[in-house]
């Protein structure tokens, strides 16, 4: 009977170990990109090209998952070697005294059909805000042995906030360098 009991036992203790599904995300998939106003006319694009990722989900479902994202933020390019050198001083990303941006997720909700919120903490310059992505899913599909799901995510931030201090007006007011930053993420996971 005791045999018996300690059988259950484990077979319990592996179910609940084996219901937690960890994704990672494949950086040749992904992108993790940004734009910015430039002069009130026109908008500057750029991205981030050194990130890890993981998705940890307790469900069959996406449900209450849990997204941890690290990007170095010496891989900022904007495809311009000044403004990239720029961009990493301490007029912006201080990229050699903070080499890592983060965020982690608080909530992660689907809210209708392929429709996802995740809520999390988005730290730059040891800086840290709440910030909502509106989140698309993909889909899942299975390839060469591999699970693989997709995901587009949206949300848009003050740089100030962030300590991305530096400004300069233009003579009708406006900012040299917008204060708003947009940012989408287009992910691919490998399920682990």
């Amino acid at each position: 009977m005791k045999n018996l009991l300690l059988i259950i036992l484990v077979c319990l203790a592996a179910n609940v170990t084996s219901a937690q599904t960890t994704w990672v995300i494949d950086p040749t998939h992904s992108s993790i990109q940004f734009e910015v106003s430039h002069m009130t006319v026109s908008s500057v694009t750029g991205s981030f090209t050194s990130y890890a990722g993981t998705l940890t989900s307790k469900k069959n479902s996406f449900d209450d998952a849990k997204v941890v994202v690290t990007i170095e933020t010496n891989s900022i390019t904007t495809n311009n070697m000044e403004r990239d050198k720029n961009l990493k001083d301490d007029d912006f990303f201080s990229a050699e005294k903070y080499p890592e941006i983060k965020f982690e997720s608080t909530s992660f909700k689907k809210t209708d059909g392929n429709n996802y919120l995740i809520v999390g903490n988005l730290t730059i310059k040891d800086i840290t805000h709440e910030v909502t992505l509106k989140t698309e899913f993909g889909g899942i599909i299975s390839i060469d042995d591999k699970k693989k799901a997709g995901f587009k995510a949206t949300t848009s931030i003050n740089r100030f906030n962030y300590g991305l201090q530096w400004n300069d007006v233009l003579d009708n007011g406006g900012l040299i360098v917008g204060d708003k930053v947009d940012i989408t993420l287009n992910v691919e996971l490998i399920k682990q």
